[in-house]
């Protein structure tokens, strides 16, 4: 009778257990934001800024490290029909002030210069930047960013643009990053 009230008792203190309150089942690893915006470039091609627009978005699946993917396409607004578009993936840094978030950047990618009716040429490039996401609303950022890209074979001696961009991203904001 003894060993029965020991096993009753014994499930019966799992049983509170299996029953209570346990972590969330569903919950996601990052935070993640998708935006716009609009840019304004140095080409280093062109006497005059060339401008466009850009979009991007942003992973961040660790407190401090997250992925980026840019692309920007900017054109002269003269007759020279000059365009630069460029496709971008790398990681960056972030660090999160209350509704500050400064990151640094490193990107790699492809970048294609078109000269108008001569055509288009990809060039490979890389680029690092930086910048910061404020948050003005809790499913809203708006974003300054730097970036100094280096398009490497670009003749006679590569493309150095620099970009600057002002834009807005929605925020989905995820769980578990625990340095918030």
């Amino acid at each position: 009778m003894k060993n029965f009230v020991f096993a009753a008792a014994i499930l019966s203190a799992s049983a509170c257990t299996a029953l209570a309150q346990g972590n969330p089942t569903i919950s996601r690893v990052g935070d993640l934001q998708i935006g716009g915006g609009y840019t304004s470039a140095n080409s280093d091609y062109l006497a005059n800024r060339i401008r466009g627009f850009g979009f991007y978005s942003d992973f961040d699946f660790h407190p401090h490290f997250g992925v980026e993917v840019d692309f920007h396409h900017v054109s002269d607004p003269n007759a020279t029909k000059i365009s630069e578009t460029t496709y971008e993936i790398g990681g960056r840094y972030i660090r999160r002030y209350g509704r500050l978030t400064p990151y640094g950047k490193a990107l790699i990618g492809r970048g294609v210069f078109n000269y108008g009716s001569y055509g288009s040429i990809g060039y490979n490039m890389y680029s690092l930047g930086g910048g910061v996401d404020i948050a003005v609303h809790s499913r809203i950022n708006v974003r300054a960013d730097y970036e100094y890209q280096i398009w490497t074979s670009f003749p006679p001696n590569g493309l150095t643009p620099s970009l600057i961009t002002v834009g807005v991203a929605y925020h989905f904001p995820g769980g578990n990053l625990s340095a918030r």
